[in-house]
């Protein structure tokens, strides 16, 4: 099938310095998409690149059949936007800004009322219908800024770090909303800052650092091509001693503060190593998504 979105060669600059540098990637119909990278490293340009609110300096973009920025009112009207912030009306009860946003696409206000329930008991807000914003928690609000991106019943939804700020119940619900949609025949594009929110939903996702494209793959092909299976967490006093003499057991390590982080194909020689040193804490587990983007990007912060 042809893919709902793709990017080839796209570059922005901002005052000389460019934001997205050659970024390429394409999106296949009924997949969830993920634009991973440390804070500056081009996502939300991106995003907004392919939206048609930016224009490119460089590049071809083709949402949903049409030519952006060229189309991008065509291609917009058949996409819903979740971004950073729940940009939602105040004066307006949780109802009243479904209806009022559906205006925006020109949609008769009955074909909105129709869907304003469904679209509530999906965000599971239905007891909320006719509550002002300032009554609903942070969770609440984040559902009803993606049930509102439904409102035009989208064939693409592009969410900007949905579940930032949010506690872990509010956080699975909306992982399992999403994979509903993605069940319905919806395509997600998806930019995040949990590596296990990406973990769970991408069927592909690029990462990208200061604006370029580092690697793209599946999860599960990513974590396999880039790290070694197993890491083992090491810190407590004593630590140092045990790296120095133990360091030469794994295929790789690195130390992060107090914690010492060993990468390697077989445990077995470094586990028997600890077993000696009852003062030590470990953690032996298998490599995930967050170690793939520390060591692709780093682990220094990005402001």
């Amino acid at each position: 099938m042809q893919p709902v979105l793709e990017v080839d060669g796209l570059v922005k600059a901002f005052g000389g310095q460019r934001a997205v540098d050659g970024v390429s990637f394409a999106v296949e119909p009924g997949t969830c998409f993920g634009l991973l990278g440390p804070n500056g490293a081009g996502k939300s340009t991106t995003l907004k690149l392919v939206l048609g609110l930016l224009r490119p300096d460089a590049g071809r973009i083709t949402l949903l059949g049409h030519p952006v920025p060229e189309r991008a009112r065509e291609a917009r009207a058949k996409v819903g936007v979740v971004p950073q912030n729940d940009p939602l009306d105040p004066d307006f009860t949780v109802a009243e800004n479904l209806l009022v946003f559906g205006r925006y696409f020109g949609q008769d206000d009955a074909t909105t009322r129709a869907r304003i329930d469904p679209l509530l008991d999906f965000a599971q807000l239905a007891p909320k219908r006719d509550a002002r914003i300032q009554e609903l928690s942070g969770g609440m609000k984040r559902r009803l800024t993606i049930a509102r991106a439904l409102i035009n019943d989208p064939q693409v939804i592009f969410l900007d770090e949905p579940t930032t700020g949010l506690d872990p119940q509010a956080r699975h619900l909306i992982w399992e909303r999403l994979r509903r949609l993605l069940a319905d025949g919806k395509t997600i594009v998806l930019t995040t800052h949990f590596m296990d929110e990406a973990e769970r939903l991408c069927d592909r996702l690029a990462i990208v650092d200061a604006g370029r494209p580092i690697a793209e793959a599946s999860p599960v092909e990513l974590i396999r091509r880039e790290i070694e299976p197993h890491v083992i967490e090491v810190h407590g006093p004593g630590r140092a001693a045990w790296a120095a003499t133990a360091g030469a057991l794994a295929d790789r390590s690195e130390t992060v503060g107090e914690t010492t982080f060993a990468y390697c194909r077989d445990p077995g020689p470094l586990l028997a190593s600890l077993q000696a040193h009852a003062e030590l804490r470990t953690l032996h587990r298998p490599a995930n998504l967050e170690d793939v983007f520390l060591k692709l990007t780093g682990r220094d912060l990005r402001d």
